[in-house]
């Protein structure tokens, strides 16, 4: 990971974009860009003062855009923009989201094209460098004029409004600006002629939680083909699904990728693979087809994942300066390259979990070499891990629901102006949601693919699935009776999400 990010001059990946998130890498605009940026202000400053109408510049916003607003109120009207647009609702974003949306929205302020005043950049620098995130409602995006509502009260600390969470722990309560300024010896600035526009116009909400969620979701990719290899060895199956001649005939991306992770996790096993001299011709398709269903929800990880690094790394303001004082009113806020994208990841995120529960299940059923029913000897007391199924049942279940695509949904806003919206909001927070429930599924994947590797002894697997199965019983041990699961299903979640398993 680079030591630095310099605003406006390097690419932004979803990865390093975390990294300044998290305070891991630090920040900073360098004088090239300042000066790019005080160019395009003054260009803006210049067209404010003519009396041809300019969008957001001297006129109003949405279906007021033939207002032409007179110049000695023109000053005002961002700052009114601002408050008129704070109209979100519901439980705040995540912190990290919060700071995700203020790194996204200052690296396309500094790419120089949408004309804010340099002291907006700064600001918004200071608030990162100093680790102060605006208090952001989850609710009140469509995700086509940009993200209004959420990057409105993204940016109210700027005209020293809305308040603030100090550092990433969010049990402290949010301070008002005013109180954090006066603190620092910091007023508020006054906006320019098309700062608040600018502000507020853009996907960064959308992608804020895209970033995150193509972070977890490529864990989990990760976990399901590490847990998935332990199953195989864990209850004896067959692994010529997984051979590279095979994949060579349908060299699908993901599925080629996938196939070849599962032969590294159990590269070295002394399991013998099943069906030698057994009745049982063929495994399960949720062993068998590994290849090409987690292959699948790779490649849709995979295509959400160029699609925000291109979002990313975009202007998504409207108008923009395409030349000297010259600007273009177009569509580049609206989120739907992002939606359909974030949509089909949450299918994919929910097909992933699907096909780990059938695993879970074929588990449970006493039918594979060495391994007894449910996971436990002389199960009738004992319910052994049955009822963990149930759970993955519930969690898949519960996926499912959240599978309809938000970007098939429109409602027209903006009195008819913005006669088509894309959702992507809705999307793009329904998609972590699913995401959370995988990674609860895979865990108890987890517990059950250890549990019946643990019958295999004393043959080892792979060093990749010996490894994660040391971890896990480092914080889990083997269970021989019943006892609270929900205690060991949490330990395997947390497990899952801190990446430990795959060291």
């Amino acid at each position: 990971m680079q030591a630095s990010f310099s605003f406006g001059s390097d690419t932004l990946t979803p990865k390093l974009a975390l990294a300044l998130a998290h305070s891991k890498v630090d920040a900073k605009i360098s004088a090239e860009v300042h000066r790019g940026v005080a160019e395009a202000h003054d260009q803006i400053v210049a067209i404010a003062q003519s009396d041809s109408a300019t969008y957001g510049i001297n006129t109003g916003f949405g279906p007021l855009c033939a207002t032409i607003i007179p110049k000695d109120q023109r000053a005002i009207l961002q700052e009114k923009l601002l408050r008129s647009h704070s109209v979100g609702m519901g439980k705040p974003v995540p912190i990290i989201v919060s700071r995700l949306m203020l790194i996204q929205k200052l690296h396309a302020l500094c790419l120089g094209k949408s004309g804010v005043s340099p002291a907006v950049i700064e600001r918004i620098l200071w608030l990162i460098n100093h680790q102060y995130s605006p208090v952001v409602p989850s609710q009140g995006s469509v995700g086509a004029s940009g993200d209004l509502a959420p990057l409105s009260h993204l940016f109210l600390p700027l005209i020293g409004e809305g308040h603030l969470n100090e550092g990433f722990d969010a049990s402290l309560p949010a301070r008002p600006t005013s109180e954090v300024y006066v603190e620092h010896g910091l007023e508020a600035i006054e906006l320019g002629p098309k700062d608040g526009l600018a502000l507020i116009n853009g996907t960064q909400f959308i992608a804020a939680h895209a970033v995150l969620a193509v972070d977890r979701l490529e864990n989990c990719l990760k976990h399901a083909n590490l847990i998935g290899a332990m199953m195989v060895d864990g209850i004896q199956a067959s692994t010529s699904p997984f051979d590279e001649r095979l994949h060579a005939l349908r060299p699908h991306a993901g599925a080629v990728h996938v196939a070849n992770s599962l032969r590294q996790n159990m590269e070295g096993s002394e399991i013998p693979a099943a069906h030698a001299d057994c009745e049982r011709v063929q495994d399960p398709y949720s062993i068998r087809c590994m290849p090409q269903v987690h292959g699948a929800s790779y490649d849709a990880w995979k295509h959400l994942h160029n699609v925000l690094t291109v979002e990313l790394n975009s202007v998504t303001d409207n108008p923009v300066l395409v030349g000297h004082e010259e600007v273009i009113s177009g569509g580049s806020f609206h989120g739907q390259p992002m939606a359909l994208p974030i949509d089909y990841a949450t299918l994919a995120a929910a097909e992933l979990g699907s096909i780990s529960e059938r695993r879970i299940y074929l588990s449970l059923l006493g039918i594979h070499p060495n391994v007894p029913t449910l996971l436990m000897k002389d199960a009738g007391l004992d319910s052994g891990y049955m009822i963990l199924q149930y759970t993955a049942a519930a969690l898949v279940s519960e996926n499912k629901t959240q599978c309809f695509p938000a970007s098939a949904d429109s409602i027209p806003t903006g009195m008819g102006q913005e006669d088509h919206v894309s959702m992507g909001s809705i999307g793009s927070r329904k998609l972590l949601r699913v995401v959370t429930n995988l990674e609860r599924v895979l865990a108890i994947e987890l517990l059950c693919a250890g549990q019946a590797l643990d019958f295999q002894r004393p043959l080892k697997s792979g060093k990749a699935v010996e490894h994660a199965h040391a971890v896990l019983r480092k914080h889990i041990t083997h269970a021989t009776e019943d006892r609270i699961f929900a205690y060991d299903m949490k330990a395997a979640e947390d497990l899952v999400k801190s990446g430990a398993l795959l060291a």
